[in-house]
């Protein structure tokens, strides 16, 4: 019987350990421009019907506006424009994924809250790691560290997006000048 313990308490623990060293399992996936894109479920804070954002004067294409989420002023990101492909219109199924990244402040890391337009969201699914490739070196349409990994779902690709990578408002400040590095002041 004392045998049966420390196996059962041993894998109990690995199966506790498990979520903070794997990368995550669930996925978030959505649409854009008719294409399937998938985030890191432990990245999702939640998911809000498009509304009217406030549109802040010469920012950068692929800041869309800033929107209030329960008094904290936070900027939205449109991926496509980000990708340099052209904004999806919106329509009923539009809606604004709050995404929370980690930004390197001076070597402390800190939190980030970001809106992303997406066309639609379509569910959340379980990827296994072993259905998981690495980012295509060449070939992809958007730049190859903005992408995680491609998922093979059901016959079908998932491209994992890299929300610390793609929705950096520091680097986007940082190419757009002053104007943009103010975006980035927003986020903080």
């Amino acid at each position: 019987m004392s045998a049966l313990v420390p196996h059962t308490s041993s894998a109990a623990l690995t199966a506790a350990q498990a979520p903070a060293t794997a990368e995550p399992g669930q996925y978030l996936t959505f649409m854009l421009a008719g294409e399937v894109f998938a985030i890191g479920i432990l990245a999702i804070k939640e998911i809000i019907e498009y509304h009217s954002l406030t549109e802040v004067p010469m920012m950068p294409a692929c800041v869309r506006g800033v929107i209030n989420l329960r008094g904290a002023v936070v900027p939205v990101m449109d991926p496509l424009a980000r990708f340099g492909r052209k904004s999806s219109d919106v329509t009923k199924r539009t809606c604004i994924v709050i995404v929370e990244t980690e930004v390197d402040n001076d070597g402390r890391l800190e939190r980030q809250v970001i809106g992303v337009v997406v066309d639609a969201v379509n569910e959340v699914l379980e990827i296994a790691s072993s259905d998981i490739e690495p980012a295509p070196a060449f070939g992809a349409r958007i730049r190859s560290e903005f992408i995680q990994g491609v998922g093979k779902v059901k016959g079908k690709f998932v491209i994992l997006l890299d929300v610390n990578h793609v929705l950096s408002i520091d680097e986007i400040g940082q190419a757009g000048g002053p104007v943009a590095a103010e975006a980035a002041s927003l986020a903080h």
